[in-house]
């Protein structure tokens, strides 16, 4: 029932009027985005910070050798935003077993405000008495890319909803699809986020790292996510979390074997595909080329960054056939059509 209601709600962000907070019509909103640094509460909040003291957040500014695949630019020359994954590998990071998120308390400060109450739970599509329920069954971590999401503040007595891009190292609870639901440090809803007017207004606070082509949408997992492989920072290990706010202790695990981030055949409309961040590497030597099909990839420059999602041509094999085989002329696809414009780019 509650995964039905989470997709009612991110429909409903879709229609959703946006308001900009402090005030301002749809149209202004539409054209603007608020960047929050991690530690911020910003404009609106719900409630006061819930985010555990105990998490170490991750570096603020990658390092030099750390990047993500080129987002595209539109034919109106913005920069399309990727897609990533909500069950990919070190998307999320955190501190082995220390929830980035104090979720009874969470709970408590919107109990303690009824009004505030229905509102939280409008903007998320559920029931105020589910609340409780549905945070409880939310998973506690940290963003390591700077994501951007439609934000919901609390004003008048009413959510509004925004366009954000939160910073890395942001706590926030996601459902069992990976997607960021609150952001911690304010309480507030959070969805996915929703189009946006052409070289929108950048408002809030930037901070060194931010670059527009950095930034990801994080889309729904084909299917439930148990556990979530996340990445902890300060003890450079990989672990397995269990899903919901009382999960079993923190699993080390090895690192996830690097798969290729090649984009599918056909990709969502207006959406950059990619298979998310690749885990951080521990060696800094180059790639061994394989005399496979499979495509490898480049590791970072640093275990504590989201690698590089550049993928490296292999070698192919070298085909045998029988000498009185007859030559065939090599298949040259057609040139495929412009891809659509991105809902995402900004």
């Amino acid at each position: 029932m509650v995964t039905a209601a989470v997709a009612v709600a991110a429909v409903a962000a879709l229609a959703v009027v946006l308001t900009r907070p402090g005030g301002g019509s749809s149209e202004q909103a539409a054209g603007e985005v608020f960047l929050q640094p991690a530690a911020a509460s910003g404009p609106d909040p719900f409630t006061e910070s819930t985010t555990a003291r105990q998490a170490t957040v991750p570096p603020q500014n990658p390092a030099s050798g750390a990047s993500t695949a080129p987002a595209t630019a539109s034919a109106s020359g913005t920069t399309a935003t990727r897609s990533v994954s909500g069950s990919a590998p070190g998307l999320y990071g955190g501190t082995r077993d220390v929830a980035s998120c104090d979720v009874e308390r969470q709970i408590a400060l919107l109990d303690a405000e009824p009004a505030k109450k229905g509102a939280f739970a409008s903007a998320l599509g559920v029931q105020p008495a589910d609340v409780p329920g549905y945070l409880r069954g939310l998973t506690a971590v940290q963003l390591r890319l700077d994501t951007r999401v439609t934000n919901h503040g609390f004003r008048d007595g009413a959510p509004t909803a925004y366009q954000a891009v939160l910073q890395t190292g942001t706590a926030v609870l996601v459902d069992d699809r990976g997607v960021p639901r609150v952001r911690c440090a304010c309480g507030n809803p959070l969805s996915p986020p929703v189009a946006l007017q052409a070289n929108p207004k950048r408002n809030g606070q930037p901070w060194a790292a931010y670059q527009p082509s950095k930034v990801v949408a994080i889309a729904p997992s084909e299917t439930t996510v148990d556990p979530f492989v996340i990445y902890d920072h300060q003890d450079r290990r990989w672990l397995e979390r269990g899903r919901g706010a009382a999960p079993k202790p923190d699993k080390p695990v090895p690192p996830p074997p690097v798969t290729s981030p090649v984009p599918s055949a056909n990709p969502p409309t207006g959406t950059a595909t990619s298979a998310g961040p690749t885990p951080p590497a521990t060696s800094s030597a180059p790639p061994t080329r394989k005399p496979t099909g499979t495509a490898t990839q480049t590791p970072p420059a640093s275990p504590s960054e989201p690698p590089s999602e550049t993928a490296t041509e292999p070698y192919p094999a070298t085909p045998t056939a029988p000498s009185s085989a007859p030559a065939r002329t090599p298949y040259a696809p057609a040139t495929p059509p412009p891809p659509p414009a991105n809902p995402y780019s900004y």
